[in-house]
């Protein structure tokens, strides 16, 4: 039983499939499927089951080639135009809006995104950066109750962008970072949860189409409930997008559920850049009152060359 689970999963991600529930749910935690094909090395060696055996070994050679950090690397060949630090939050249902605050006056961002910011959080963070005076003049927000409110909060001025729709509030704009125009959308698809994986694959598919029709400079930051095991996910990086903890030499650090990170969990908050940046640091700080660790990335902004 436990090698026919692990090989169900390890069988959709070769095949590039999220295939049905439970399928996407586990995909998330794909690292951990180490521990029930060892374990089932272990019960194959004890009750000398060769064909269990040859089994579990293949089962473990899949799971950790594919934990292997998907998606590309690289350094922009142009010279650097401007630094910019980026920060992504889910604050669950505006629980964490307190925290978040503390943290952000400490981390400095230049740019913020905040998934599940209903109206009590956007209150607050306007009161507390807001205005012509404050440390965040510029905003793009879908407002909403409960998961439905994000928004985007920029040192750098804004102008207004579609941005993504789906039923969750996804907003978009164009930042002016130092004389550049860089498109930011944010990012947060419906999870996977049972009876809504077609709308989760739906929305993924929505940030898929805006990044592969992305001219310029683009940031895609944000609570994607997806993580680079997933095949619908992977799709968004094959347009030709960056993941920056990837870049950094972060790949597998866990962003969620927080009470067990960085032990156990997925990365599953990005923050998704064109080949115009680099990044040179990421943090996951702990924010009180959310299941999600935010996500803090220095970034490096280049002159695109070709």
């Amino acid at each position: 039983m436990l090698l026919a689970g692990v090989s169900v999963v390890v069988g959709c991600r070769a095949a590039d499939t999220d295939a049905v529930t439970p399928v996407p749910q586990v995909l998330a935690f794909l690292p951990w499927l180490l521990v029930p094909a060892g374990l089932a090395l272990l019960l194959a060696l004890l009750t000398r089951w060769r064909t269990g055996l040859v089994w579990a070994v293949v089962a473990l050679g899949f799971v950790a080639w594919y934990i292997e950090p998907y998606g590309r690397t690289r350094a922009p060949a142009g010279p650097a135009l401007a630094e910019l630090r980026v920060m992504t939050s889910n604050v669950e249902f505006g629980r964490g809006t307190g925290s978040l605050i503390e943290t952000v006056r400490r981390r400095a961002p230049d740019i913020l995104f905040v998934e599940e910011c209903e109206y009590g959080c956007s209150r607050a963070l306007a009161d507390a950066f807001g205005g012509s005076g404050g440390a965040y003049p510029y905003r793009a927000a879908v407002e909403g109750a409960g998961s439905d409110g994000s928004l985007v909060l920029s040192r750098f001025p804004l102008r207004p962008a579609a941005g993504v729709h789906g039923t969750m509030g996804m907003p978009g704009a164009f930042a002016d970072v130092r004389g550049h125009t860089v498109g930011l959308q944010l990012a947060h698809p419906m999870p996977p949860i049972p009876g809504q994986v077609g709308v989760w694959r739906r929305e993924l598919g929505a940030l898929r189409h805006y990044a592969a029709n992305s001219r310029g400079p683009t940031i895609v930051a944000g609570d994607f409930n997806a993580s680079q095991d997933h095949a619908v996910f992977r799709r968004v990086l094959d347009t030709g997008l960056y993941d920056s903890a990837r870049l950094a030499g972060s790949p597998r650090t866990p962003s969620w559920p927080a009470r067990t990170t960085p032990e156990f969990g997925a990365q599953i908050d990005h923050v998704l850049v064109s080949a115009d940046f680099s990044a040179r640091r990421t943090a996951f700080p702990r924010i009180d009152g959310t299941d999600h660790r935010a996500l803090v990335v220095d970034l490096t902004l280049h002159e695109r060359r070709g």
